[in-house]
């Protein structure tokens, strides 16, 4: 077995005992977190779609769910269900656009299950989970019209996305409406941090679920995530001394 993989299985199997030891904790596990406007803000927009009967967006990219980049998509997701049920009772209730038939079929199901859960089950429709494009700008170009005709005012906006999320950032900014993005790729980030009103940069989109409080998994995850990059930071520091030891003696 290589040094590589062998520190690979290490590292998993440590995160895995932490991951585990935290959730266990349950209480105890106290969140304080750096403040990021974005997500405060966020949460204001979402108020303010139920007090004014408007909708909240949720665009979940156009990755196929079998690659590593729909990674971004199901932070979306696990968002939508809790969202869905403190919306529910809007007089436009929440829609979401997706460039993959699974995505789509996977934001029903959220849909629905969140409807369920504060018995509204009458509210969900499974058009509210559309496919509006299997490819990357056709899936942008959909999205455009369900921004500017179905009562949009806070757009969640986060998923495997390329240069084509400029399109739906500068549609909603036509619309004045709030915005959220999040992307997995260099370019649509650079795009994002230009023309969104709140954009999440590197790894603050993982830490969406931890902040708007999804789940305590989410919240764990996010704590195992800061010991680990410690424990790198600590590796590489001890490492470079052991060297630098080395050469004097």
């Amino acid at each position: 077995m290589s040094l590589t993989a062998l520190a690979g299985i290490i590292l998993v199997a440590f995160s895995t005992v932490l991951l585990l030891g935290l959730f266990l904790l349950k209480d105890r596990v106290k969140a304080s977190f750096r403040d990021i406007p974005a997500f405060t803000n966020f949460k204001k927009s979402i108020g303010t779609a139920v007090e004014q009967g408007t909708r909240v967006h949720f665009s979940l990219g156009a990755a196929d769910v079998t690659r590593e980049r729909t990674t971004a998509s199901f932070i979306g997701l696990s968002t939508l269900r809790q969202i869905t049920e403190q919306t529910a009772a809007s007089d436009h209730p929440p829609i979401t656009s997706s460039g993959n038939a699974a995505l789509a079929v996977l934001s029903q199901d959220n849909l629905q299950t969140a409807y369920h859960a504060v018995g509204m089950d009458e509210q969900y429709h499974p058009s509210s989970g559309r496919v509006t494009g299997l490819t990357p700008f056709s899936y942008a170009a959909g999205t455009l019209s369900m921004i500017a005709d179905e009562s949009v005012s806070s757009s969640l906006l986060v998923g495997g996305f390329g240069v084509e999320i400029g399109l739906l950032t500068e549609a909603v900014e036509r619309q004045d409406a709030f915005t959220l993005s999040a992307a997995d790729s260099l370019p649509a980030q650079a795009l994002v941090y230009a023309s969104a009103k709140e954009p999440l940069i590197g790894e603050e989109l993982y830490a969406m679920g931890a902040y708007l409080n999804t789940g305590r998994t989410h919240l764990v995850s996010l704590y195992v995530q800061d010991v680990l990059r410690w424990l790198i930071v600590l590796i590489l520091l001890g490492g470079a001394a052991m060297k630098l030891l080395a050469g004097v003696v």
